[in-house]
């Protein structure tokens, strides 16, 4: 009906505008004003609207969410019993109501990506069964005045409509990357993103205006510390809960969860998985059982084995193995620039060493594999040292066989540099504990090559009072591609008296 209206329209004004001309109407202000009209109708249609900008949140089709549990999100067990804890206010409302206590209005996730902070929003609202309404922060960015905070009104209000509808008593909005909208405030010009907030804001104040529904935010940023203070203050956010990195009783639940619908090997060992995956977050442990699970099939195998784990490890960590063909002279420097780290990482860390592989992978060239280590939160002066000293152990190294560097050495300097920052903010340096801001930049370059000239130079000490074992596995690698920490470690045992 609307189609045919129109076609219609179409045919009808060109001749009502003939016939106009005709009788010695001015057609002219006329056939401007229609031209004007038809241009703002088409950009309208292109930007989404400057009139129903702010009703496109109300009119998009309702996303499908997956009902989610706390029980199916592997660790952070820390962070789901904070949550829970901040839940419960809305379940026992009632309770909370003779007490006295005021509503929390907001909680805030926090921590690097893929951590599982959008599952663990999911799982709050099935735990309070909730609607949960999701929207990312660039849906509410606009070049148009205005749009943003009207948006920011209708998610509001459709968070009310759908609790209404279902006859549910509480409603959970989760706004992911919120630091898109929510950023600091800065004075003078009035920006876009200034307005959106400031309905924000409103909106948050007058949550509890009503008794039902009620509704919680749950917000997530990776940006903790760009966000405006007028959000993080209590009454808005009024509880802020770090989603770390897990730690390995985490990382074994996280790959038990997603190893369900995939078939291992009976013998297959996710201790050591875990083990091997220090740092990795939730969202990379997924990628893992998933890229193992590829290899596997490439393999024509029916069961994942402990090797396609091992390559799958390797795949997120480093990227996939590439083509690139090296020449003799250029393998020869970087077999003695792995084993640099290698070498320094057996010193400092006896056993360390898992593996040294001679072949490209990612932006690589060749690699050190690692044991799994003690996991640490707290570091010693001496501790960080050792590690600063792995860092520029392939750098010295060249620089004995070859009196120079090369520009591989790039991502290594920067770690090194990284530790010594750290250990200057935590006063483990001669600077002794001072305020960074306060120190000139000539005093914080002294002090840094003071230290970095220093443990180069241990560095370069402890590669030649092993070079004879250097020598021994440079030959075994340059001919194999690719030493064992056995291997590795046979060559020690034969040339030094550094500990099995």
């Amino acid at each position: 009906m609307r189609k045919w209206m129109l076609e219609v329209a179409i045919g009808f004004v060109p001749v009502l505008l003939i016939f106009m001309a005709y009788i010695g109407v001015n057609i002219l202000p006329i056939v401007f004003v229609l031209a004007l009209l038809a241009a703002l109708f088409v950009l309208t249609k292109l930007r989404g609207g400057i009139a129903v900008g702010a009703l496109q949140g109300r009119n998009r089709k309702k996303k499908v969410i997956d009902k989610l549990t706390f029980e199916e999100i592997g660790g952070q067990e820390s962070a789901k019993q904070e949550l829970k804890e901040a839940l419960d206010f809305l379940v026992r409302h009632d309770e909370i109501k003779n007490f006295g206590i005021r509503p929390l209005k907001g909680i805030l996730l926090t921590g690097p990506p893929g951590t599982g902070k959008t599952l663990l929003a999911k799982a709050a609202a099935q735990y309070t069964n909730s609607v949960f309404v999701a929207a990312s922060g660039s849906e509410f960015v606009e070049m148009y005045v205005g749009v943003g905070a009207g948006r920011i009104r209708d998610l509001f209000k459709d968070a009310r409509t759908r609790a209404t509808k279902e006859n549910k008593e509480s409603a959970v909005i989760f706004i992911d990357e919120i630091d898109v909208i929510g950023g600091k405030r800065e004075g003078g010009q009035q920006r876009e993103y200034d307005q959106t907030l400031n309905q924000l804001l409103t909106e948050m104040d007058g949550m509890y205006s009503s008794e039902a529904p009620r509704i919680l935010l749950i917000a997530a940023t990776n940006r903790k510390e760009m966000l405006d203070s007028a959000l993080l203050r209590p009454g808005r956010f009024d509880r802020h809960i770090q989603v770390d990195l897990p730690d390995k009783k985490g990382r074994r639940h996280i790959l038990e969860l997603h190893a369900k619908n995939k078939p291992l090997e009976d013998n297959i060992n996710l201790d050591k998985v875990a083990e091997e995956s220090y740092g990795f977050s939730g969202a990379q442990l997924e990628s893992v059982m998933n890229e193992a699970a590829i290899y596997a099939m490439r393999d024509e195998q029916n069961k994942i084995a402990q090797r396609h784990m091992s390559m799958a490890i390797d795949k997120v960590m480093l990227g996939e193995k590439t083509d690139r063909e090296s020449t003799i002279e250029e393998k020869k420097r970087v077999a003695i620039h792995e084993l640099g780290h290698a070498v320094a990482a057996e010193v400092v860390a006896p056993g360390s060493v898992n593996q040294v592989v001679l072949s490209p992978r990612g932006r690589a060239l060749g690699y050190v594999r690692h044991n799994p280590q003690e996991e640490k939160y707290l570091y010693t002066k001496a501790y960080l040292e050792g590690q600063i000293m792995i860092a520029l152990a392939g750098a010295a190294a060249e620089e004995i066989y070859y009196g120079g560097r090369s520009t591989g050495s790039s991502n290594d300097f920067e770690q090194a540099l990284n530790m010594v920052r750290t250990m200057m903010t935590s006063g483990l340096t001669s600077l002794g504990i001072v305020n960074m801001d306060m120190v000139t930049t000539e005093v914080l370059m002294n002090e840094n090559a003071k230290i970095l000239d220093d443990l180069s130079a241990r560095t370069k000490q402890l590669l030649l009072d092993h070079s004879a074992a250097f020598d021994k596995s440079l030959d075994i690698l340059l001919r194999e591609e690719r030493l064992s920490g056995e291997q590795f470690r046979c060559q020690f045992r034969d040339s030094t008296t550094l500990p099995a």
